[in-house]
């Protein structure tokens, strides 16, 4: 292993993200705390409890896995991307780096800003609504193990897109509607039966549920169900990767 140039890598992407930390770390906690703000109020109001939790209580998770997915994706999207734009990917590829250690500095740098964020956005929750964590080695599993899939399947995305345009198109058009869709603002039981069945095709439907029975022991789905579903798809975007370097799909001319 490499062990200096993968710090070397890491350590840049880590750096970008202090230098640009009101919009990494800033905004979006900002964001988060105006949808506690709007949505305790508009809707806490109406809707006292969901499954013995207070409402503002019950979408800490959902919020924080919406905004985990997002920067997660964006985070390690932008950090390729950005090589590839101005061409310093190749003097990466020439390296003596293997393709796994290139891929592991990028995704964890990725990975550690949106985990980093994840914990001041739990954190920033705890002043608003009462908190409490019912199962925090789980919790912890999903946290990192959502940030490292959801930055890896961003890696993808960067090494796909050929402009700004799609950089954007799966965050914006794809992730984000699956997450509101998600249970991120209500729980799948409060639908009729033919949507509970439909959402169950919605993968972001188990990482939700898994969050939010760590934290207070409800789910939509089985934990073991949300954990599996979470390996698959992680699974999925490591041999995806693994293709893409063995081809050089969108690295070599």
């Amino acid at each position: 292993m490499n062990w200096y140039a993968m710090r070397a890598i890491y350590r840049f992407e880590m750096a970008r993200a202090w230098r640009t930390v009101m919009q990494s770390i800033v905004a979006p906690v900002i964001s988060t705390s105006l949808y506690f703000i709007v949505f305790g109020t508009a809707i806490g109001g109406r809707i006292n409890q969901i499954d013995g939790v207070s409402y503002g209580a019950f979408i800490v998770p959902g919020l924080v896995m919406l905004s985990l997915l997002t920067q997660s994706i964006a985070n390690a999207s932008f950090g390729i991307y950005f090589p590839k734009f101005t061409g310093t990917i190749y003097e990466v590829l020439s390296a003596p780096v293997s393709y796994f250690e290139i891929v592991l500095s990028y995704v964890g740098a990725a990975a550690s800003k949106s985990i980093i964020l994840g914990v001041i956005m739990l954190i920033t929750a705890a002043f608003f609504v009462p908190l409490r964590v019912d199962h925090p080695a789980w919790m912890l599993l999903f946290l990192v193990l959502t940030a490292f899939t959801f930055s890896l399947f961003g890696f993808i995305i960067g090494l796909w897109a050929d402009n700004f345009e799609k950089l954007q198109f799966v965050p914006m058009l794809i992730v984000t509607p699956l997450a509101f869709l998600g249970g991120s603002f209500y729980s799948v039981n409060m639908l009729p039966p033919f949507w509970q069945t439909v959402t169950l095709f919605n993968p972001v439907v188990y990482l939700i549920s898994g969050f939010r029975w760590s934290f207070y022991g409800i789910a939509d789905v089985n934990v073991y169900v949300s954990l599996g579903m979470t390996l698959v798809f992680l699974a999925l975007c490591l041999g995806l990767v693994g293709w893409i370097f063995r081809t050089g799909y969108r690295l070599k001319p």
